[in-house]
């Protein structure tokens, strides 16, 4: 009956232990799926967020192409209005000038046939010769020559003559010079037609190819929404798994200590047997990514140089580990000073050293969420340059959701 017994209590034993070994491997199988798929999606927003760092680069130097190019435009609309106004001005100059050019060669005609009267009145009766001679001129010049001895005589109509010539000559002068001024204005109005047309026609290429920036940012944002999504649901998924397997280690590590109890009351080959089931029943649940170190610096020790600097602040853009540094410029200083050189982004940290899995993570790891880095103290613990409000400090690992594991030691 004892020994009846002792068979059943081992037989209990190697159930129980199997049991557990079949749970761990489909707990396993499950998380590793997750990390699979977490690593995946992981890779896909890395490769996502550089398109869209690359697009947002290319709006701001197109945007800064077409601000230029509207500057352009805005300038020439005030050209062109400023011409216009003046070209209408021009042509109300042209119309008055031309008023006055017919107006002083009336007058000056009138005066010359007045002139003429009066002196064929005044000496019809006297010196016949020398009224024919005056009478007879062919034209102004010569006119004014014959009448040049009798200048006390003609003074006043021969100045008055001369001063309506003047203004004839004057006028004419200003008509010529205002036709002459208003043709350049047209043809430069023409000119700064085609320069308006080509640079609204530049403005509405750049403009089109901006809308295409805007579809192409629009569809790589989306498809880094859904990478987010699938990373939170697999951390979720791990995280249950990573509670299930704990829970499964507590339950199996009390049952085999009850087994334990129960094998030491049988024989001594039944116990040992036990405790050997017992202890081939536990299995490591981690799984993941695992990569081997590439340097001999200990993950140990760059914590404990991280953990110096807690207290100090947090400054935006900062790569001093005492008088302030963000994130990633901590980051950056702490591995600087063991001769590993980092980028100061937390994006480009997230493509740094080699994956590893959250199970996997070890002291001197990099901790990468969404636009923030730490590194990884152990235990599930991180020390970081967390914000301005608590500076640089120790927490959670899991405090936010992880999006990558990176091991650059």
């Amino acid at each position: 009956m004892k020994v009846s017994k002792n068979k059943r209590i081992l037989t209990f034993v190697l159930i129980f232990a199997l049991a557990c070994t079949h749970f761990q491997a489909v707990n396993a199988s499950t998380m590793n799926k997750a990390k699979n798929k977490k690593a995946e999606a992981e890779q896909e927003l890395n490769e996502t967020q550089n398109q869209i760092e690359a697009i947002e680069r290319q709006q701001t130097l197109l945007q800064s192409e077409i601000n230029e190019k509207d500057a352009e435009l805005v300038n020439l609309l005030v050209n062109i209005g400023i011409l216009e106004d003046e070209l209408a001005a021009k042509t109300e100059q042209l119309e008055q000038v031309t008023v006055e050019l017919a107006d002083a060669e009336s007058t000056e005609k009138e005066q010359y046939s007045s002139m003429k009267k009066r002196i064929q009145f005044m000496y019809e009766k006297g010196d016949t010769a020398m009224v024919e001679a005056i009478l007879g001129s062919v034209n102004m010049a010569d006119f004014l020559n014959r009448v040049e001895y009798v200048s006390d005589v003609y003074a006043y109509d021969r100045n008055l003559l001369e001063e309506y010539q003047n203004t004839v000559e004057q006028v004419a002068e200003l008509k010529v010079t205002v036709e002459t001024e208003k043709a350049e204005m047209e043809a430069m109005q023409g000119e700064y037609a085609l320069q308006q047309q080509n640079l609204e026609q530049i403005l509405a290429e750049k403009k089109a190819k901006m809308g295409d920036y805007n579809s192409q940012l629009a569809s790589a944002q989306a498809a880094a929404e859904e990478y987010k999504k699938t990373i939170i649901a697999q951390n979720a998924i791990i995280k249950e798994e990573e509670r299930k397997a704990e829970e499964a280690r507590k339950k199996a590590e009390e049952e085999r200590k009850k087994a334990e109890e129960a094998a030491k009351r049988a024989s001594a080959q039944a116990n040992q047997n036990a405790n050997g089931d017992s202890g081939n029943s536990s299995s490591d649940s981690g799984g993941g990514a695992n990569p081997g170190y590439s340097t001999n610096v200990s993950g140990g020790e760059v914590v404990n140089y991280a953990c110096q600097f807690v207290g100090n602040p947090y400054v935006w853009g900062g790569t001093s580990l005492t008088n302030g540094a963000d994130c990633s410029g901590f980051v950056m200083s702490v591995y600087a000073h063991f001769g590993i050189s980092l980028p100061h982004s937390s994006a480009a940290l997230q493509s740094c050293g080699q994956a590893v899995s959250y199970a996997n993570a070890k002291p001197g790891d990099l901790i990468c969420y969404s636009g923030h880095v730490a590194i990884y103290m152990g235990n599930g613990r991180i020390v970081h340059a967390q914000s301005k409000a608590v500076g640089i400090t120790t927490g959670s690992a899991t405090y936010r959701t992880i999006v990558g594991v990176r091991r650059v030691l």
